[in-house]
Order: structure tokens, then sequence, then C-alpha cells
């Protein structure tokens, strides 16, 4: 069914067993909700409609692309149309080859059009921002903000759809220096689509003005979060996975002075200042974020808000967003399902890609790429279709993969990557990026230490990792492997394992990789540990000369240091979380052996994560016990909340 707009949805949801309505229950928007919704996310529930929130009118709908069930059954009208776009786009011939699977393009590209029309539900009431659900989601968060905005902004020199973005950034609604019911905070990051529009605006010395839609059909919320191609407007994207044409209210009808959604439930019209090329800034956060942590706050533009309209009956959805997995979570899978025909068009050479969610998503993407650029070096085998790699002096370096890892780091989301890892396909066809164990494993038995480890250093990184020199500044690593295995991986500790006095609680987490506990980090921002020098030069750690082919022993690869052994061994998620959002390359990456040679760094096995909680880190995200102690009560028996889990 294409979905005219969220409350059609939200009555197909209900009729089919996939969304329950909560009326029993006066729930606070202040860390109750938040809480409940992470809870009924965990415990695979429908989606949730509360029609009492306290301090507002307006029902609010949690867990809606709670699983990726819901998430096709909601868009499975549109589902068929855009993968045959993207098997387009993928391969352009394949309209020629399957002709008749291509009949309907011309309707399917209809849908990308917005239809323009004077006036429309969306429009038909209007309030305040503190009239809206205002819903904290941390205890130490700096105010409410709106979780699933969609924030809509065009070219200043090139109005319209096609020169517009659609994004998800964070709008702060209340708290901090905000002025009540006048301002917003507009937090977007960088490499956002919105970020040239307001540089354009800025050149000319104009206002940029911004529309932030909430709720409407839910095409558009997917849309905001896409990591589409430049110059591929979200606005057009949605009516394609909508399964029909949205309708626009366009600037002329008076109501704003760029297009709204007929069909919004809300639509917050402001503008963000720009004359004499300036914008004020105002401090936004801290809030609860995706990697698990606060991300802290610091100065972002402020969206000076002029009208805030709602539907008839309108609902206001929300998602609560921490450490992985959460709603946002579902997000990537889908996206991942979507574009992964894409990657070897988008990226030639790359035939896998995945931003691991455990890992906050930035912080780790693995790749599996082609290694082809001379073939004839590898020679053939008479059995094998694939090259057979020849041995001695060291196995086959990485080449194409260097290529294919830098274009990933160039453009789209993936050059938010802290940690690329790229293994060559031709090593092991079977590989995937979907089994991480494995793919450690292949990367650990294959590494080259002294070879293998390129770092950019002094570069943009995620705004929400702390991990770095400075906000938005840190280091990148492209670990590239290639060629044959180079050592055996270790399931226990060898004879000769041993740390400095610093240094205790050494366990195996996996084959070849083992965590130990050091002492806390006291340091500032870009210093490296003396400490872990120690560790990296003891002669207990199982030290191996690079290249000497003694690696065929059984070794220990991967030395990561943490605070809590126990936890991170606990389980795949916590070793990925703590590994990969508490480490910075450049700064935080030691090993045994180490050298700089013409400005290459490389060392032998181990290598040496150092990733400590470190003081310039943000707080880790906390549950307030009062408010879970309330949710046990409501989901006991006879609770207004029992058996959501």
């Amino acid at each position: 069914m294409a979905f005219l707009n969220l409350r059609e949805c939200v009555e197909d949801l209900e009729r089919t067993g996939r969304l329950l309505r909560i009326d029993g229950l006066e729930i606070d928007p202040r860390l109750e909700l938040a809480a409940v919704q992470r809870r009924a996310f965990r415990a695979g529930s429908p989606a949730l409609l509360f029609s009492r929130a306290k301090d507002t009118r307006f029902p609010v709908l949690a867990n809606l692309f709670g699983n990726m069930e819901r998430i096709r059954y909601i868009f499975r009208d549109g589902l068929r149309a855009l993968e045959l776009l993207l098997r387009l786009r993928a391969d352009p011939l394949v309209a020629l080859k399957r002709p008749r699977s291509y009949l309907s393009l011309p309707l399917i590209l209809r849908r990308a059009l917005p239809r323009k029309v004077k006036s429309g539900a969306a429009v038909a009431a209007r309030c305040s921002l503190s009239d809206l659900p205002r819903i904290v989601s941390w205890p130490e968060d700096g105010g409410a903000y709106a979780t699933l905005p969609q924030v809509y902004s065009e070219n200043p020199s090139k109005p319209g759809f096609f020169a517009s973005n659609l994004g998800m950034y964070r709008i702060q609604i209340n708290g901090g220096d905000y002025e009540p019911d006048r301002e917003a905070g507009l937090h977007y990051q960088i490499h956002r689509g919105i970020g040239p529009h307001h540089m354009e605006a800025l050149r000319k010395g104009a206002d940029l003005f911004v529309n932030v839609f909430v709720g409407g059909p839910p095409a558009l919320t997917v849309a905001a979060v896409m990591p589409l191609p430049e110059g591929v407007p979200e606005a057009c994207f949605a009516g394609i996975l909508a399964g029909r044409p949205l309708s626009w209210i366009m600037p002329g009808a008076g109501f704003s002075a760029l297009p709204i959604p007929a069909e919004a439930d809300f639509c917050i019209c402001g503008r963000v200042l720009g004359a004499n090329g300036r914008t004020p800034l105002k401090r936004e956060g801290p809030f609860g974020d995706h990697l698990g942590y606060y991300s802290l706050a610091h100065d972002f533009p402020v969206l000076r808000v002029e009208a805030v309209y709602h539907r008839p009956n309108a609902v206001w959805p929300f998602t609560s967003v921490g450490r992985p997995p959460q709603e946002d979570t579902v997000f990537g899978e889908f996206i991942h399902e979507l574009t992964a025909p894409l990657v070897p068009a988008l990226f030639p050479g790359v035939r896998e890609v995945r931003a691991v969610d455990a890992a906050g998503v930035h912080p780790l993407l693995l790749a599996v790429g082609s290694e082809r650029y001379v073939p004839f070096a590898a020679g053939a085998h008479p059995a094998h279709p694939e090259p057979r790699l020849l041995r001695g002096n060291g196995g086959r370096a990485p080449q194409e993969l260097l290529t294919c890892a830098l274009s990933l780091l160039g453009s789209t989301q993936t050059s938010l990557s802290k940690y690329l890892l790229i293994a060559a396909w031709e090593d092991e066809p079977a590989l995937s990026v979907r089994d991480i164990p494995a793919f450690l494993a292949h990367m650990l038995k294959r590494a080259d230490f002294s070879r293998d480890l390129h770092f950019i250093t002094r570069t943009t990184m995620d705004t929400l990792d702390y991990s770095g020199i400075s906000l938005n500044q840190g280091s990148k690593l492209v670990w590239a492997v290639a060629g044959e295995e180079k050592r055996r991986l270790a399931g226990e500790f060898p004879p000769d394992f041993s740390l400095p006095g610093p240094f205790s609680g050494a366990r195996i987490f996996a084959p070849g990789i083992a965590v130990c506990r050091g002492p806390g980090h006291k340091l500032p921002q870009n210093i490296q540990d003396p400490l872990m020098e120690v560790l990296a030069g003891h002669p207990g750690i199982c030290r191996e000369d690079a290249g000497s082919g003694a690696g065929l022993l059984p070794r220990i690869a991967l030395l990561v240091v943490v605070d809590d052994p126990e936890f991170v061994c606990r389980d795949l998620d916590n070793f990925l979380w703590t590994a990969f959002t508490r480490s910075d390359p450049a700064t935080d990456i030691y090993g045994a052996g180490a050298f700089t040679r013409c400005r290459h760094w490389g060392c032998a096995a181990p290598l040496i994560i150092d990733a400590r909680a470190k003081p310039f880190h943000a707080p880790v995200l906390e549950e307030d016990p009062e408010v879970q102690r309330r949710i046990d009560a409501w989901g006991a028996p006879g609770g207004p909340l029992h058996g959501l889990g």
C-alpha cells in the first residue's frame, strides 16, 4: 500500500498487528518515552502509539522502523520499483538485456517528480515549539530535540527541488540559551548536504531558509538518511520509495519560503541568519549519540523559527539513539540492503562494503576489493579460474586495494570512516564483510604490519567521534592485506608471552587477538603514551620479525589495551565498540619493533591498539535507575506495558 501520510501507515500497522496503541498510561517525554522505546526495540516489539504524553496534546509514535520485516512491509509498494532503478544504475545495459522488466520505467520516474499544490493538511493548524513533545532521551541531555527530523534546504543560487537537500540533523527545540519558541539549534555535521547550501548563502550575505518536517509519508524519513550521490535529490527519491508522487505546497502559497510536504504531520519553518557573511551560533547539546556516548556541547547555527504548522490529528514520531544496536541500526541494514548492488558501480574494484554498526558505524568500515593491477605477476593455475599467488619475497603486496580504499574515503558517507580494513577477494572468494570474526581472522593471518598500514593524519573525522586530536579532526587508517597467510593465529597464549608491570589481566578474545588491562590514561589529546611504548618494546609479547617467515608459529597478532578486559571479552559487540570508538589510529596504535622509514610507519606483530578511555573522551551513556524501575513496574503482570519486554 502506498501510504499518503503517516496516519494511513499507523492505521494499517495497527490493523495487521504491527502496532500497539497505549491509551492507559500517561508517560513523561523526559527520559520515560525514550527508555521505553529502547526496550521495545530490544524486545522486538511492535510499533507503539502513546496517546497520552505529559505536557503535549500530540500522540507520539515509537519504534516505527524497529525491524526489517516492518520496514519492508511499510515500503512494499515502492521497493520493487526502487530495486529496478538501482539495478539499472549498477548496470546501465540491464534494460537492454531485460527490456520487459523495464516497461514500467516511465511510470516509476514520474513518481519521483513532486506534485505542486497550493495547500494541504500539513498547514491546517499552527502551534509553538513548546507545544511539541519535548522528548529528552538521556539524563545529561541539554534539552529536547527532534530525533526524526527531515531538514530541507535549497541552494540559494539554484532554488528548486533538483538542487535541494533533505537530511536528518539534530534540531534542539528547548534548553540552553535558546530563546523559547523562537530559536532552535541546528546541529549539522561535516560532509552534510546542507553545508554547501549554507556556504552559498553566506557567500551571498543572505539568510538560509530551512524547513524541518516531522512525520508525513514514511518514505521522507528514510530518504533523509539515505547516502544518495550528490545531485540526486532526496525529495525525488522519496516519491519512488513511497510508491506514489508526493504532494508539496509551494512557496507561492504564502505558508513558507520553501516547499512543505502537503501530508507532513509537522513543519517548523525558519531561517539561519547570514547577513554580512556571518551566522549566529549558540551552544548546542550535550546529547546522547549513536556511538554510545554524549556528544558534548559545541557552537552550532541557530534556526530562527518563524512558524510551526501541524496537520489535524498529527502524530509525532520519534526514536532514541545510543550505543548500537538501536532503531537506527535498522536504517543502516536497510540502506546496506538497498545499496549493495551499487557498490561496484560507485567504487570500481570494490565488491562489498559494510560500516560496522556495533562499532558506531563510522569508526570501522570493512571492504572486499579486487587485486587486478598485475595479474601476469601472479601466474595462473590450470585447475582454478582465479590466479594462484606466487610465494616468496614476502608475497604479493596490496596495490589496487589501496586505490579502492582511497575511493571509499573520497566520497559519500564512507569518507567519514576512521578504520578501513580491506581484503583481496582473490585470496578467499567466499570472504564476506558480514562475517566479522572470519574477516578479522583473514586480515590478521595475512597482515604484514611492516607494509600494510597506511595512516592519514590530521584529517577530518566524524563530529561525534572524540577520540581524535580536536573536534572534527583526527586520523584514519587504511589496513589492506593481500597474498598468502603469514602466520597462524594462537588460540591460547604462547609459552613465552608476558606483560610488563603496569599491564595485567591478559585474555584471549579470539584466535590471534588478545586483550589486557592498562593503567588509567591521564594524558591530554594529541600525545602518545610512553607506557604503551614500554609495552610495545617488551620481549614477552611474542615479537615477530617482519617478513622472517617465523610467523607460521601460532602468534598473537593484535593486542588491545583496555580498562576492563572482562567487559570487552564478553562478546563481539563489546570488543568492536571499545576497540574502535576509543582509539585514534595515529595516536593510539603501537607495535612491536616499530619503525619509521621514508615517512612510512610499520611494525612486527603484535599490532597494539590503546583503547582505554581517555580524559578528553565523551562520557558513556547510562540509563536513569529510577526510570528503569518505573518501566519494570509497567512491564510486570497487570501493568500497561506487560508483554512488551
